[in-house]
């Protein structure tokens, strides 16, 4: 039976397990899953989801979503000749955390999943309050420069995908200082109360610009800084981290898979983590706009047979629509690759004189080149819903591939 995100929300936090970790495609609600997962931690006062409350909400809740990236956005002032900037509206985020570590940690997570050339300079300004200086500062603005040695570029504007990256190693700075902070149980010990009250973080896809190498290095360094934040008997800092990355999610699964004991001989808790304290779900967005969560607590997930498993499911219930034919497209792609055939098309099902079937090869370059959006169309014609179920079972039948429903 689906349910709101909301309710999602609240089934996730009934839980209380340390660590919950989700696999949802693209575009089925992981952002507004983390949003309706803040309003149950801490409701807004308004409903404007474009406010990224971070002064509110930091108390209980820190999220890392596509919201957090909208803190940060270019000066391109091209008419004069102004150099690029990142600009970073006035927060207490980026400000508390460049007081209390400065940007080298920043610097050197951003350069460990980049280039340790690309270099950041944080710019401060003096806070200003009536007229006079408070002794506070703030940093406004970043600028990037390439250093090789003894030369420089000059200031110059970073990719998109090196932009995402800073942010998140921005974040990942702040939460390992947290964590760091919270690992004292007793609040009165502790260097810094600002982050008491804090309950749940909240990661969204934080890998969408990484290749295959860094995107595991960071999967493999987020499950330790978890793994060793503090927790014990339902209580200390609990996270929930969405992906629609199948490597991400692997190694992620593999990792919280593995416990971890306390270094310290003799200290309570003697196990830091416990594989228990996890779980893994998979959320799915219904017809109807309603969601469900499925448990994955077993194994990780092949890619391949979790799409066929949805193609498998969208034809039993006769809900096929045009995006299955990308799946399925998907699906040849990398299987052809796996088995080394030069063309994907190789694996479709043959004619009689032995080339593959050009009907089927239409079908696929139509569902997944469409040039037009006037193309985009949910309803498929009943011949190519045969064409689709007949694929299918050419792929069983041909290439051994294991029939399983992965709920």
């Amino acid at each position: 039976m689906g349910k709101e995100l909301k309710n999602i929300a609240k089934d996730l936090i009934r839980k209380n397990k340390k660590v919950q970790l989700i696999y949802a495609f693209n575009g089925t609600g992981k952002t507004r899953l983390s949003r309706a997962f803040k309003e149950e931690i801490v409701p807004s006062s308004q409903d404007d989801e474009a406010d990224v409350d971070v002064e509110k909400s930091r108390d209980k809740f820190l999220y890392y979503n596509a919201f957090t990236e909208d803190l940060f956005y270019w000066d391109n002032d091209l008419l004069n000749d102004i150099e690029p900037k990142l600009k970073i509206q006035s927060n207490t985020f980026t400000d508390w955390i460049l007081r209390e570590r400065g940007d080298t940690d920043i610097v050197k997570n951003f350069q460990r999943y980049t280039s340790d050339k690309l270099m950041p300079l944080f710019h401060e300004n003096d806070v200003i309050i009536a007229g006079k200086k408070t002794g506070e500062k703030t940093y406004p603005e970043v600028t990037f420069s390439f250093e090789t040695g003894s030369e420089s570029s000059g200031i110059l504007k970073i990719s998109k995908g090196e932009e995402r990256n800073f942010i998140w190693s921005v974040f990942y700075t702040l939460l390992q200082e947290v964590t760091s902070i919270l690992e004292q149980p007793d609040p009165a010990k502790r260097d810094d109360s600002k982050f008491d009250k804090l309950e749940y973080v909240f990661i969204d896809d934080p890998v969408s610009s990484l290749d295959d190498t860094h995107l595991i290095e960071l999967a493999v360094d987020l499950a330790d800084l978890i793994k060793r934040s503090y927790y014990f008997e339902g209580r200390g800092l609990r996270f929930v981290i969405t992906t629609h990355s199948p490597l991400f999610y692997n190694v992620l699964h593999n990792e919280l898979n593995n416990d971890l004991k306390n270094p310290l001989v003799g200290k309570s808790p003697t196990w830091l983590y416990k594989r228990d304290q996890s779980e893994k779900h998979r959320l799915v967005k219904n017809i109807d706009e309603t969601f469900e969560l499925f448990s994955s607590n077993d194994h990780p997930f092949s890619y391949h047979l979790f799409l066929l498993s949805e193609i498998r499911e969208a034809i039993k219930n006769k809900q096929v629509r045009k995006y299955h034919f990308s799946f399925m497209r998907n699906i040849l792609e990398k299987t052809a690759t796996f088995l080394g055939y030069p063309r994907w098309e190789d694996l479709l099902i043959k004619t009689a004189d032995g080339s593959p079937d050009p009907f089927s090869n239409r079908i696929l370059n139509l569902a997944s080149h469409s040039a037009h959006a006037g193309e985009e169309i949910t309803d498929i014609e009943e011949k190519d819903k045969e064409n689709l179920e007949a694929l299918v079972n050419h792929l069983f039948r041909t290439y051994g591939f294991k029939k399983q429903e992965l709920q």
